[in-house]
């Protein structure tokens, strides 16, 4: 799904998604991400919902969002709570959602100007 992009080259936007990719600022993302507004677009290393760990999303602390959009992939999946704990105990706040919708929801979050951090899964 292609998205309208509406703000500044100066954020980072989700301008479409689909199938095994997301596109941010128009570049084609073919692996797991994190994405802030105003920081460089990060690979997450996480090839699986399987295989994620409390250390993926401890690279989520260190940023400080007041909320995490996390896309879980295709389908909604929820992480065990051991994993997002970390985040929990510095009320850093964690959504969960497909990845597509997550898209929507950062776009939306980032375009009101609140601190977000997406961290979108992105299966093979």
């Amino acid at each position: 799904m292609k998205l309208h992009q509406d703000t500044s080259g100066a954020l980072n936007t989700v301008t479409a998604y689909g199938a095994g990719y997301v596109e941010i600022n128009l570049e084609r993302h073919e692996h797991s991400i994190i994405v802030m507004p105003q920081a460089p677009v990060m690979p997450w290393p996480v090839s699986s919902f399987d295989a994620l760990s409390a250390e993926h999303f401890a690279l989520l602390i260190e940023p400080a969002p007041e909320v995490v959009v996390f896309g879980s992939g295709g389908r909604l999946r929820f992480p065990h709570p051991r994993l997002t704990a970390a985040l929990a105990a510095r009320r850093i706040g964690v959504e969960t959602m497909d990845s597509q919708a997550a898209c929507r929801t950062y776009n939306i979050l980032m375009a009101e100007g609140r601190k977000v951090a997406a961290a979108i899964l992105i299966e093979p």
